[in-house]
């Protein structure tokens, strides 16, 4: 018994030290460069390798070393350099990551070097990207690319139904999906994606919701009540779909779902996957009712708090964060920069789709800064599910989502 007792003591000891060999190091590359360490997730991770080698091609003293994470298992590999404390130099976080490590005493504060680094600031990004850099007064993270979500339409569809025009008001958004839920059996108006966490915050924060603070949940506010009545109804009266059914380009393409929400990522898959659709369809800002806010995304960059390399580590995350290396980043990766004045270029400006997406990143929010907030969703998507597919009643059940809510975060 003692004998299997030392083995499995044996084998965490060795696997820690294997989790501490990965993570650790002087910080030296062998030809006596200092060497920063970057941990970048999904895609994002492989294709930072290339902008990494231009940076040091800039900066000779310093060899960059990008480990792409899964995003799948980058939140557990996170949890392990905390505990260990021995992570990366840089690290890529989702925004709705940055309260659980920025809490945990993971990230840097990086207040003491915004008068070396001014473009830091959160004026150089968006309101709604800013409210992501910050958490209980300490600068933690500088927005790396960020996104937000739209309307997507079949413009030749909307047209038919009586709209040149998108649908700008809450009003007009449900008039134009029953008119197109009307044309037939086995087609719908407006497709809403029951497992997006984040689209019924969006419809809240339209109705003039503001979260109060995690001492006091308020998701049982009249707002917040009111928009989930609306977003519920497009279920309830069967103009969007309770089932995922076709995959939503060959839906969107077959005009099934003429309309929906995401962000800018579609945009090249509907060019690729729909060519036939040229100059049926467009994007808009959201449908107003007291605003019309939709939600902040991407990712940030943020130092470890015990990065040996502060200094090197903020000249890469400023060299990323460049206006000119922002817009190369996006024709490499796709997704949109952070910087406000990268939206002044001629490719965001005057692309017809593109620059909805700028328009829309004026009025943007950020999911609630509490650390707890991704058990608090899957306990409100629970909810949604219970009222858009089992009839439950609005009032009822977010009250008993808001106490629960309360007793995650107490």
């Amino acid at each position: 018994m003692r004998k299997k007792k030392w083995s499995i003591l044996l084998i965490g000891i060795l696997t820690l030290s294997t989790i501490l060999a990965a993570c650790g190091g002087n910080g030296e590359s062998k030809d006596g460069k200092k060497e920063v360490t970057v941990w970048a997730m999904g895609e994002e991770g492989k294709k930072l390798k290339g902008m990494a080698e231009k940076f040091e091609e800039e900066n000779k003293d310093i060899t960059v070393k990008v480990q792409a994470i899964p995003w799948a298992s980058a939140h557990d590999k996170l949890l392990t350099a905390v505990a260990s404390g021995n992570g990366p130099d840089v690290v890529q976080l989702g925004t709705t990551w940055i309260p659980e490590f920025a809490d945990a005493g993971a990230l840097l504060d990086l207040t003491s070097h915004l008068d070396d680094y001014p473009e830091f600031k959160s004026e150089n990004y968006f309101a709604g990207s800013a409210q992501t850099m910050k958490y209980d007064d300490q600068v933690i993270g500088v927005p790396w690319y960020i996104d937000t979500r739209v309307l997507y339409y079949r413009t030749d569809l909307l047209k038919e139904v009586g709209y040149d025009q998108a649908p700008s008001t809450w009003d007009e958004l449900k008039d134009a999906a029953e008119k197109l839920n009307a044309r037939g059996d086995d087609v719908y108006g407006l497709d809403i994606d029951r497992n997006d966490q984040i689209t019924p915050y969006i419809f809240a924060w339209q109705n003039g919701y503001e979260f109060e603070s995690k001492d006091k949940m308020n998701f049982e506010s009249p707002e917040f009540k009111e928009a989930i009545k609306y977003y519920a109804s497009f279920f309830q009266e069967g103009i969007s779909p309770t089932t995922e059914g076709i995959d939503i380009v060959q839906a969107f393409k077959d005009g099934v779902k003429p309309m929906f929400f995401s962000g800018p990522w579609m945009i090249n898959i509907i060019n690729d996957q729909a060519p036939d659709l040229k100059d049926k369809w467009a994007v808009a800002v959201m449908p107003k009712k007291e605003t019309n806010t939709s939600s902040i995304g991407g990712s940030v960059f943020s130092v470890f708090h015990n990065s040996e390399h502060v200094d090197e580590s903020l000249k890469f995350i400023s060299y990323m964060n460049e206006v000119d290396t922002q817009m190369e980043w996006l024709d490499v990766s796709n997704t949109l920069p952070s910087r406000v004045d990268a939206w002044e270029e001629p490719k965001l400006k005057e692309d017809p789709l593109l620059s909805v997406f700028g328009k829309q990143l004026e009025n943007t929010k950020a999911s609630p800064k509490i650390k707890e907030f991704e058990k608090i969703t899957q306990e409100f998507l629970a909810s949604i599910e219970r009222i858009t597919v089992g009839g439950a009643d609005v009032d009822s059940e977010i009250e008993k989502f808001n106490k629960k809510a309360q007793e995650i975060v107490e």
